[in-house]
């Protein structure tokens, strides 16, 4: 059956920043561009991606975990927290354990598991305490890779400078754009000691902004990202509740994931008309 990749996680596994309409969810990734590949040396490969973005920890562990785990992968990516880091009231000793809980039930499984430190992201001096709860959290991770040296890769995103160009970020500075998730795949596949063909063409020379336009775009990133952010959280709802997983069944991404997308949406049109025969054929 060949050896399998599930993808685990919120919006930086499931893609975003990264669109792409044909694509399921609207958007390509980090994750589908390992798969693609892994797939390329050996079309044996299989992948699931079971992310959603906005996803928290707790909707994570009882959602995708057991989820992936059943699956028996090769390898498992797990990022999870940037969503609960944002919480205003939040333990943050309370969340780690939990994350270490999580950790220590995938490195159980047997898999290879990727874990993740989070990006240092420049933010408004106000945002500044959220941070410190980020700088905490990549302490952990580094300390669970130290407890699960046999089954855990560290993925230090935290320390790729490159990362400080805003070049590879989308316009709401939250998640990499599609230059961004190309550099993550080629650096996650040469740590798998993968063979690819990505290649990351420099970006040369990035534009210069004045102190003036620098303090407009961060209002405009203020009130068109940061405070409607906010809002769904003290709404109680996330822009991921109507969404399903991408790849929530593994699909061989040697067949072209494109093409499996579109037969999926041509099944869905079919049962949607009352075409039962027609799905099942």
């Amino acid at each position: 059956m060949g050896r399998l990749f599930v993808a685990v996680g919120d919006s930086f596994t499931e893609g975003v920043g990264d669109w792409d309409r044909r694509l399921p969810n609207g958007v390509r990734g980090w994750a589908d561009r390992v798969a693609k590949q892994l797939s390329k040396a050996d079309p044996s490969w299989r992948y699931a991606n079971l992310a959603i973005r906005s996803r928290r920890l707790d909707r994570i562990m009882d959602e995708q975990i057991d989820a992936a785990i059943a699956l028996n992968p090769d390898i498992i990516s797990f990022y999870a927290g940037g969503n609960d880091i944002l919480e205003v009231r939040q333990d943050m000793d309370r969340f780690l354990d939990r994350y270490e809980a999580a950790v220590d039930r995938l490195a159980a499984s047997g898999a290879q598991i990727l874990l993740f430190t989070g990006f240092d992201i420049p933010v408004h001096p106000a945002l500044v305490p959220f941070k410190r709860r980020n700088w905490k959290f990549n302490d952990r991770v580094r300390e669970l890779a130290r407890k699960h040296p046999d089954t855990v890769t560290l993925v230090d995103y935290w320390a790729w400078d490159i990362y400080h160009d805003q070049r590879l970020w989308d316009i709401d500075k939250l998640h990499m754009n599609r230059a961004g998730h190309r550099y993550m795949a080629i650096r996650i596949l040469e740590l798998l000691g993968a063979q690819h063909q990505l290649e990351f063409r420099p970006l040369g020379d990035a534009q210069r902004l004045g102190p003036l336009q620098l303090v407009q775009r961060d209002i405009e990133w203020m009130r068109q990202w940061v405070l409607p952010m906010f809002g769904r959280r003290l709404r109680g709802i996330t822009l991921g509740d109507s969404l399903k997983p991408r790849w929530e069944t593994p699909i061989y991404p040697a067949k072209g994931m494109k093409k499996q997308f579109r037969r999926r949406l041509g099944a869905a049109a079919e049962l949607q008309n009352g075409d039962v025969e027609g799905y099942l054929r």
